[in-house]
């Protein structure tokens, strides 16, 4: 339990970090190697200019979603999945809510370790791809299991150093093209519209604003969410996406690894292993909290996060170590299209609807859960189906963001009038007090 970091309570005020702590972390999630891929992507498809107004776009609507997910958290100091309970889905509600980050991001976090592999493989060869799969889902198991704390030390070893990559790669890589003919370039590759460069940076972050209060549930202050996400948010898109934009327009190419392996050599490639592991051990983080609330959920067990931690980062681990993990990638993604939904609903029911703020309200001050909260919330059911059916087939806009706001204006509709189904179960929460649902 020493390590459990309140996977099923508040996180008492003594036990919060500075904001910049966590907005290295933040910034470690959202500025690795993904963003250097969807860079370059960009910029194979875009002009540089075109490209820097579909980060702007895509980054705005993320923040946004970002910072009131965030505040929600720090206020409650609770888990995205335990929040949902008070926040629009009940305790069943939360359970599916769980379940889908555990599935989605336990799912990622193998097919992440897998390249964690395949990278290390490829520079040092040695044993085959299943031992270092192993050895790579090992180490971040073991940081995870220590909890924010230890993840906390691995953001501030390895985000320097990827800055650091990102400035030599790009000095490197450009040092024999003119800056302003690269920005004024037309794209390398097949030319990609406006929409569908938003919709790839919406999309690529829409599951890091969804668990935005796994992380912000240590912060101090509204504040210090606004100014994390503005930083760390803004800098990531920026920064790293810009330069991944910039290489593909010097190197023809969208292969942002070959173009970072070539320019800066060994010590580059493994600081782009070191990346794909710092937004790794989130996702096994995340996923744990999830199985934790299900678990007390459906089956009234305690679950604590280590063990969690321990169970899904070993399946996680093996599975991606027997290659099995390739052929649910698609599935993997059908899971994330039903995901940000989650989020219309709770902005939804925390900042308009509020018709469980109040009992969050009174029990903030003594740190306790209310002492009651729904079993099962129709209407936040209807509006997370009809958020992600408008997100797959609505033909025009952003799909991640069309479906938080269909969601969004849906419950707003139909959650004042929606009665939770009651139920007089009782439930025993982390601290080993009662509630009743």
């Amino acid at each position: 339990m020493e390590h459990d970091d309140f996977s099923l309570r508040r996180v008492p005020a003594e036990r919060r970090y500075s904001w910049v702590s966590v907005a290295l972390q933040r910034f470690g999630q959202v500025s690795s190697f993904h963003q250097f891929l969807l860079g370059a992507v960009l910029g194979f498809g875009m002009t540089f200019w075109d490209a820097v107004l579909a980060i702007t776009i895509g980054s705005v609507l993320l923040e946004i979603i970002t910072i009131l997910m965030g505040i929600a958290g720090t206020r409650e100091g609770l888990s995205t999945s335990v929040l949902a309970r008070w926040a629009g889905f009940g305790t069943g509600g939360s359970s599916l809510v769980g379940l889908l980050m555990t599935l989605s991001l336990a799912g990622w976090f193998g097919v992440q370790n897998d390249v964690f592999a395949q990278g290390l493989h490829a520079l040092m060869g040695g044993p085959p791809v299943w031992v270092w799969a192993l050895a790579g889902g090992a180490l971040v198991t073991a940081i995870v299991v220590f909890g924010f704390h230890a993840m906390a030390w691995t953001a501030y070893l390895t985000v320097p150093a990827f800055l650091a990559l990102a400035g030599y790669s790009i000095i490197t890589a450009l040092d024999d093209h003119s800056l302003p003919a690269l920005m004024s370039a037309p794209p390398p590759g097949p030319a990609m519209s406006l929409a569908q460069g938003t919709t790839l940076v919406a999309g690529a972050f829409i599951m890091g604003a969804v668990m935005t209060p796994d992380m912000t549930r240590f912060n101090r202050t509204a504040s210090d969410v606004v100014k994390q996400t503005l930083v760390s948010v803004t800098l990531g898109q920026y920064l790293i996406g810009l330069i991944g934009v910039l290489l593909a327009h010097a190197a023809k190419s969208a292969d942002v690894v070959g173009i970072i392996t070539s320019s800066s050599g060994v010590l580059g490639t493994l600081i782009l292993i070191t990346a794909i592991m710092k937004i790794n051990d989130w996702n096994l983080y995340s996923s744990s909290l999830g199985l934790v609330n299900t678990v007390q959920v459906l089956f009234s067990r305690r679950l604590d996060r280590t063990t969690a931690t321990v169970l899904l980062g070993g399946l996680g681990t093996v599975l991606s170590a027997i290659g099995i993990l390739d052929h649910f990638t698609t599935f993997l993604t059908w899971v994330g299209v039903v995901t940000p939904p989650v989020a219309g609903v709770v902005i939804a029911e925390y900042y308009v609807v509020r018709r469980w703020k109040p009992d969050l309200d009174a029990t903030r001050a003594s740190g306790d859960l209310p002492s009651s909260c729904p079993s099962w919330v129709p209407a936040a059911l209807l509006c997370w189906v009809a958020g992600a059916a408008v997100g797959i087939w609505l033909p025009w806009g952003i799909p991640t963001v069309n479906s938080v706001f269909a969601a969004f204006l849906l419950y707003i509709l139909l959650g004042r009038r929606a009665a939770a189904v009651p139920v007089s179960a009782a439930m025993t929460s982390s601290d080993g007090t009662k509630t009743r649902t």
